[in-house]
């Protein structure tokens, strides 16, 4: 993840022996970047930024061609074009000049995949996508993890990467900045909790609550009978658990929520800069006491 000329697509081609590094070393499945070339390149599928297809052939005979270029002979590379063909929804006789561009992009990830690599590399896949073409790629993305294979997917989209990332690194100038799973970096640079009451005469106990469990200086808004506070990286709580100490000292809430701060307020915390057009959005983990299981929900309402 980073902005435009962070870095991303030097280090994909370095790890798809495309170029080679100034210095350092790497290993993609196994295999020295440097030393193992070939060895790296059939275990690897490589979808660039710029389509590969020839926009003059179909469908079929591009991913026929990939597969005889990968060894497979012309029964098996028949076989293997149509199987890819039906699992990503394409229509194989056309030329792929008349495909819209999230087919073209689908397309693409088909050619990366003809060999049945371990490792795909996906750089950029969405840019310039319409909405509905990014979350066809996003569901492509999903089904391929679901099946096995490890996707390394470069993104200057925030959302995409919360989307879909088990684990992010945050390139910055040709530097990892931060590396993490979404959530431990949310969490790393805070959260909060809001907590509303049914009796404004509570919101004393309800802050006291709150500052004993996060550590912090709780807010009082008596107009909302709302109590925030600010909770440092290093302290999680869960909403059952928040619950049952305000349950504990006798106050009734009508609403807690766990608020997480957005991958973009994460990028903008660490680089001082946003990415480029990234919507900002705000993540709420909030409950009633009708969503709550309901033991929780019982001690809510007494």
């Amino acid at each position: 993840l980073g902005p435009n000329g962070a870095g991303k697509s030097t280090t994909v081609k370095i790890l798809t022996t495309l170029s080679r590094a100034d210095s350092g070393s790497a290993r993609v499945a196994g295999y020295d970047v440097s030393r193992d070339q070939d060895k790296v390149r059939h275990a690897i599928g490589y979808v660039p930024q710029k389509s590969s297809s020839d926009p003059m052939a179909t469908g079929l005979e591009n991913l026929v061609l990939s597969g005889r270029i990968f060894g497979l002979s012309r029964t098996q590379a028949v076989q293997r074009a149509r199987e890819l063909l039906g699992s990503f929804d394409l229509d194989g006789d056309r030329t792929v000049k008349t495909y819209s561009g999230g087919m073209q992009r689908k397309l693409d990830v088909a050619l990366g995949l003809v060999h049945r690599p371990k490792v795909l590399f996906l750089d950029e896949p969405t840019t310039g996508l319409d909405p509905r073409s990014r979350n066809e790629i996003w569901d492509t993305v999903r089904l391929l993890v679901a099946d096995g294979t490890t996707v390394l997917l470069t993104t200057q989209y925030l959302d995409e990467a919360d989307q879909l990332a088990n684990d992010i690194a945050v390139v910055d100038r040709g530097r990892v900045i931060a590396a993490g799973p979404p959530e431990d970096l949310k969490y790393e640079l805070g959260s909060r909790v809001d907590v509303v009451v049914t009796d404004p005469q509570s919101l004393p106990t309800a802050a006291q609550v709150l500052g004993r469990l996060t550590g912090g200086n709780p807010e009082i808004d008596a107009g909302e009978r709302t109590v925030r506070v600010a909770m440092p990286g290093a302290v999680r709580l869960t909403l059952p658990a928040i619950v049952r100490e305000l349950d504990s000292a006798g106050v009734i809430a009508e609403d807690v929520a766990v608020r997480l701060p957005t991958l973009d307020e994460v990028f903008l915390k660490l680089t001082g800069r946003r990415t480029d057009d990234t919507p900002t959005q705000t993540k709420t983990i909030s409950a009633t006491p009708d969503e709550l299981p309901e033991t929780d929900a019982e001690k809510v309402r007494s």
